[in-house]
């Protein structure tokens, strides 16, 4: 029996460009794996890998996301998110869209598809497989995506959700108990940067009278986050698991508007994608 390999992308705002072009190169050159399991913007990068529709995120990141019905203040003040997540996930992604999700693709796709998002009540994790999504219906990936604060929890049937980085940042543990031999995992900040938690206890503070709970996840991203890297790296050690991440993110942030420099980080991803090739060799 062939070893079963995972992905992880552990998503990153606008910086998910960069995984975006490493799975680019994956779809170019006939990589495939058997899991995908999606943080926030990773979620929206796996399911169209898994529909096999390449370069489709480019566009999103550095087009469509330079867009002021895509992200702004006016959709802060007017809709309470700075991302306006049905606007991603529903105008442009729909089967009327201008760049629709090949669903039915994606659905018949060998690969396993989980988006991670945290359950803004109990802070838990939440891990949706394809069951969850329906032609036009892509709430999983705008749960997946909430940013505390800068979007508000979206609804999954009768849930709240957070941003799925919230509760597991990279869930790479998560891979191996779900049967992987080997995992792939997607950063998309150099994997030896360490995450302070200013900005998390900020964001904390302004959601904790209403999701107390969720609130401790955040205030906990930058420890768990951190723990997380140091465990894949140990993997990577051992042979189980390759970390794919920039060298530099090219001047790109969470929520940064530079075409040329998402641009960039596309490139270097795509680049970096060929790491990949002798790690799923050797099995």
């Amino acid at each position: 029996m062939s070893a079963q390999i995972g992905v992880v992308d552990a998503g990153g705002g606008y910086r998910g460009i960069y995984a975006a072009g490493v799975l680019d190169y994956c779809l170019d050159h006939g990589i495939q794996f058997d899991l995908g399991i999606g943080v926030s913007a990773g979620s929206a990068n796996l399911i169209s890998y898994a529909a096999g529709q390449a370069r489709r995120n480019y566009h999103f990141y550095a087009e469509y996301g330079l867009r002021k019905e895509y992200a702004g203040f006016k959709n802060f003040l007017f809709k309470r998110s700075f991302v306006d997540l049905d606007y991603v996930y529903g105008t442009l992604s729909n089967s009327d869209g201008e760049n629709p999700l090949d669903y039915a693709a994606a659905v018949k796709s060998p690969m396993k598809f989980f988006a991670v998002a945290t359950e803004a009540l109990t802070g838990r994790a939440k891990y949706f497989d394809m069951s969850y999504i329906s032609q036009d219906d892509y709430s999983v990936m705008k749960a997946s995506s909430a940013i505390p604060f800068v979007c508000h929890p979206y609804a999954v049937g009768d849930t709240l959700y957070y941003d799925g980085a919230l509760a597991d940042p990279i869930p790479i543990e998560k891979a191996f108990e779900m049967g992987c031999d080997k995992v792939v995992v997607l950063l998309t900040r150099p994997e030896d940067t360490v995450r302070t938690p200013d900005r998390d206890l900020k964001l904390a503070s302004r959601i904790r009278k209403k999701y107390p709970l969720a609130a401790e996840k955040l205030a906990q991203r930058a420890k768990r986050y951190n723990d997380s890297v140091t465990l894949a790296k140990s993997y990577a050690e051992d042979g189980k698991a390759l970390i794919v991440a920039p060298d530099d993110t090219c001047g790109v942030s969470t929520l940064s508007r530079d075409a040329a420099a998402l641009r960039r980080l596309y490139e270097k991803g795509y680049q970096d994608g060929a790491r990949i090739v002798p790690f799923i060799s050797r099995t």
